[in-house]
């Protein structure tokens, strides 16, 4: 097959580009060039900036394709812009949503793809169910060939997946880990969330690429494995070969102490227990099992992370942070209790 990315570089696409790479397919990059150094061989970039209308379809000329996907469209007027671009052009786009905009609060324990699309609390979930609307009516009106992706909390080696850290990513937080400090853990540490890693994720995504069964339809790919937070940091803490110290603390306590904005990541999405019902993924790639449990996914990454000094960087400001957010609630532990 001749396939695009739009994109095609980031956590869950250049797992995916990779994978392709190593098949018989032809697969095209459009992008502004980043990360060119790090694409395997076979794989051809067209170097454009897809916001830029006019000069990506300059650079696309009259290519035609089985399949394009867009990893990196955030709001309807891309989309608007994506058909513009493809319309007639595709037998298939393919469209990188959220399951963030799954209902929030959960509705239910179980989320399925026909789980509606409904959270008040974050807007990129919302511009992303946006996106969704944008393409079914496409679909409908003038049978554009969509397929709708939800991924999850989907990771890989480069930072290691964590419910609450600073703006500078996940290093500050394992480093008080390895400096035996207590680490924020939202809430009571007890709901589930779902890790899925990004070559797992690939596999399921290959599949659904030209598959006459995704035509019209939306899948979540996620990894059947469910863990709480504790278990979470707990298997982290294993993989440094320390010992884990959880601080709990409310969502709406972080919120609310401001300086970061965890509305919408943790209350909108990681503060909720998520469990996923992959039987449609698996209906239409029946071969498809996520491989790569969270036990070896995260000793990939640590192992990753402690070896690379450029995934190591320093976030000051986010410790300084942790130690004032525990030391106003042991304060207010005392008030209490005094």
């Amino acid at each position: 097959m001749k396939i695009l990315f739009i994109g095609g570089t980031g956590t869950i696409s250049m797992a995916i580009t990779r994978l392709l790479a190593g098949s018989d397919n032809e697969l095209y990059l459009l992008n502004r060039g980043t990360r060119t150094l790090e694409l395997p061989e076979r794989v051809t970039v067209i170097n454009a900036d897809i916001n830029d209308e006019p000069a990506a379809a300059k650079a696309l000329g009259d290519m035609t394709f089985d399949s394009v996907c867009d990893f990196i469209g955030f709001v309807p007027a891309q989309l608007e812009r994506d058909f513009r671009l493809f319309n007639g052009r595709t037998k298939q786009f393919m469209y990188i949503s959220s399951a963030s905009a799954y209902h929030k609060p959960p509705k239910d324990y179980l989320i399925t793809e026909s789980t509606s699309l409904v959270n008040p609390y974050w807007e990129y979930s919302r511009n992303k169910a946006a996106c969704e609307e944008y393409l079914i009516s496409k679909y409908r009106e003038c049978g554009f060939p969509i397929t709708i992706i939800r991924p999850s909390h989907t990771y890989d080696e480069r930072a290691v997946p964590l419910g609450v850290h600073g703006d500078k990513g996940s290093w500050q937080v394992i480093k008080r880990m390895l400096d035996g400090k207590p680490v924020i853990i939202h809430g009571d540490g007890t709901s589930l969330w779902t890790l899925t890693h990004n070559s797992d994720f690939a596999r399921a995504f290959v599949g659904l690429i030209g598959n006459p069964h995704a035509i019209g339809e939306a899948f979540h790919i996620t990894s059947d494995e469910s863990l709480t937070w504790t278990q979470i940091y707990g298997i982290i803490a294993d993989c440094l070969g320390v010992e884990l110290k959880p601080y709990y603390v409310p969502s709406d306590f972080l919120h609310a102490v401001g300086h970061y904005d965890f509305l919408g990541s943790l209350i909108g999405d990681k503060a909720n227990s998520v469990v996923f019902d992959n039987s449609k993924l698996k209906r239409a790639v029946p071969d498809f099992t996520a491989k790569i449990g969270f036990a070896k996914g995260a000793k990939l990454a640590v192992d990753y992370v402690l070896s690379h000094k450029e995934c190591q960087i320093p976030d000051p400001e986010f410790d300084e942070w942790c130690d004032k957010v525990i030391a106003a609630m042991e304060s207010a532990k005392r008030s209490l209790i005094g």
